[in-house]
């Protein structure tokens, strides 16, 4: 899997979570509160992404990721081919 194969994942739960955020405004250089996103909306995200790509990162190792592309690069290490 690519990176930018988990970036539509994530932007995908990014949009299904969270209202009036297209896919194609998303900026994976922001984080997801400049999207609106509350700390509850963060966590469904990561957590239905986390689950879409058959993944498990500990809470403790996403505690201090602050953007969208960050986040990627921490499930990349975590995705299986």
């Amino acid at each position: 899997m690519t990176k930018a194969q988990v970036i539509e994942v994530i932007k995908k739960n990014i949009v299904d979570n969270l209202d009036d955020v297209e896919v194609d405004g998303i900026d994976v250089s922001k984080s997801m509160k400049d999207y609106g996103a509350n700390s509850l909306d963060i966590i469904e995200v990561v957590s239905c992404s986390m689950r879409d790509l058959d993944i498990k990162i500990p809470r403790s190792e996403l505690a201090d990721i602050g953007t969208i592309d960050a986040l990627a690069d921490k499930f990349m290490e975590n995705v299986e081919g």
